[in-house]
């Protein structure tokens, strides 16, 4: 059981002191009302925070970012430091496949890091604080729909057992800020995030494009020893670092389509070493199985629909590759390449084992230590996958069916035939006996009832926007369970019939 400390903690920027050259001092905007929309008491407690006090004078302090000189919240009139103890991150990154030398922290300062409730290091980290030198024009504000939206895909994510990112608290500021869509101005709002670090893809580019070997071993030393300390101890630490975030990114993405969230923008700067899911800005869920669905307003050519995104994984860890080789090998580049080479040949294998392992957790299929059993868990996986494109059935209703054997309604409105051969193979696949009564009741906890549907969120956010959050809050509440069978959230468990498509918008 996670233990509060008494006051508020003192936090570090450790980021800064490890690698100076890839962040700037930078204060918050002050904030004129602040107000916690939502706060995640689950969240407080892991980081060992007494959410009480995250309620009080201090906490707001804390969630506004207005820190001393010494890491803490600074008390009511006590004016910030100079320089800031908060910062602004500089990262650069390929956009749409296109390289941006100069991205970073637009709307967002990191407050610090922290040691968590098991001894983790964590960043917190405030967005829509305002401009930054990295701002790029903008004006460094982000709306409430945006960052409940955050909140409610981190939550969920979570929940579902998948590496993310989370929000500890949203904040509404008491300011009307520009409009990022239509012509009425927009309540501002903060997000308040907790990731495991904000080091990206994009972090080692912009140390190779700018400032060369020296900084991008500095983050190569902090990312190691944040995320994936056994690299430290190989003979070259810089091609395990490489291994480490490529196997990681396969496990997430392998998770990620096994719910059918689409991400939406997987630009280089969106992907974090760590192995987490961040920066849920324009993303969604399938409802009907569709492999091309798009729901990006900005991602006119499809770039990273559904299917893609493995593929796109594999381009982003590429790239990452490509700026680590000055670390891997500064003697021979060649050489350099061809061991770069071996690792990121080894993405499809782990992606797809990852894949058929979360197939055969859907599915009910015991056993699958025995690889012959696990490749035909991920044949019939992937089966069933075409099954539902074929029929334009629900991804998440027909595993949930499965989980629940209910075959007659994995492919409503189908012919019954259309299922039943492979209802058959499942059967014969899962056997019978205690393991297999296990494996069912692990397939409950392995397809949610429950995910942030689309048009009921995108619903929801447009009530917020307009001063009702109650709607947003009860989403939040019912996906945050996503496996318990509750009554109440009944009507979040099916998609809203004879809606518009979605189009989700990034809020910047």
């Amino acid at each position: 059981m996670a233990t509060t400390r008494n006051a508020l903690p003192a936090l570090a920027q450790s980021t800064a002191a490890a690698v100076p050259a890839l962040s700037v001092p930078w204060q918050a905007d002050p904030v004129p009302a602040a107000r916690i929309v939502w706060l995640n008491e689950a969240l407080a407690a892991e980081l060992g925070i007494d959410p009480d006090l995250l309620r009080g004078p201090e906490g707001l302090a804390l969630l506004t970012g207005r820190i001393g000189a010494d890491g803490r919240p600074l008390a009511p009139g006590e004016v910030p430091p100079e320089p800031p103890f908060t910062t602004a991150q500089a990262y650069a990154g390929h956009q749409f496949g296109q390289p941006n030398p100069q991205l970073g922290d637009g709307r967002a300062v990191l407050l610090g890091d922290l040691e968590d409730d098991r001894g983790r290091r964590v960043d917190l980290h405030l967005k829509g604080s305002g401009r930054t030198p990295f701002a790029r024009g903008g004006d460094g504000k982000a709306p409430l729909g945006p960052m409940l939206r955050e909140a409610i895909i981190g939550e969920f994510l979570h929940a579902a057992g998948v590496p993310t990112t989370r929000a500890l608290a949203v904040l509404a500021t008491g300011e009307r800020i520009a409009p990022r869509r239509g012509e009425e101005t927009e309540p501002g709002a903060l997000l308040v995030r907790v990731a495991a670090s904000h080091l990206r893809v994009g972090t080692v580019q912009h140390a190779a494009w700018h400032h060369g070997e020296g900084t991008v071993r500095g983050v190569v030393d902090l990312a190691i020893a944040r995320h994936h300390p056994r690299a430290a101890a190989a003979e070259n630490p810089p091609l395990a670092l490489l291994e480490a975030v490529t196997r990681a990114q396969a496990e997430l993405l392998a998770q990620w389509m096994l719910l059918g969230f689409v991400h939406g923008v997987m630009n280089t700067d969106n992907m974090a070493l760590s192995g987490q899911s961040i920066d849920h800005g324009p993303c969604a869920f399938l409802d009907a199985h569709v492999p091309g669905a798009v729901f990006s307003s900005i991602d006119r050519q499809g770039r990273y629909a559904y299917g893609n995104q493995p593929g796109i994984a594999l381009w982003n860890l590429s790239r990452l590759a490509e700026a680590l080789l000055p670390a891997i090998d500064p003697e021979d580049p060649e050489r350099g390449v061809a061991a770069a080479t071996v690792v990121l040949e080894g993405f499809e294998p782990a992606y797809l084992e990852a894949r058929a392992r979360g197939f055969a957790r859907k599915l009910g299929v015991p056993g699958v230590e025995d690889p012959v059993r696990l490749a035909a868990a991920g044949e019939l996986g992937e089966e069933l996958l075409a099954l539902l494109a074929e029929h334009g059935a629900d991804h998440t209703l027909a595993f949930r069916a499965v989980a629940e054997s209910r075959p007659g309604v994995v492919l409503p409105g189908a012919p019954s035939a259309a299922i039943e051969a492979w209802w058959a193979r499942l059967l014969a696949l899962r056997g019978e006996g205690p393991e297999a009564r296990a494996a069912l009741a692990e397939a409950g906890r392995a397809n949610p009832r429950r995910i942030p549907r689309n048009r009921l969120l995108e619903d929801a956010l447009a009530a917020a926007q307009a001063g009702e959050e109650a709607a947003a809050l009860r989403v939040l509440a019912g996906v945050a369970e996503p496996f318990e069978e509750r009554p109440e959230y009944a009507d979040i468990e099916s998609p809203a019939g004879g809606a518009d498509p979605v189009v989700t918008f990034c809020g910047t």
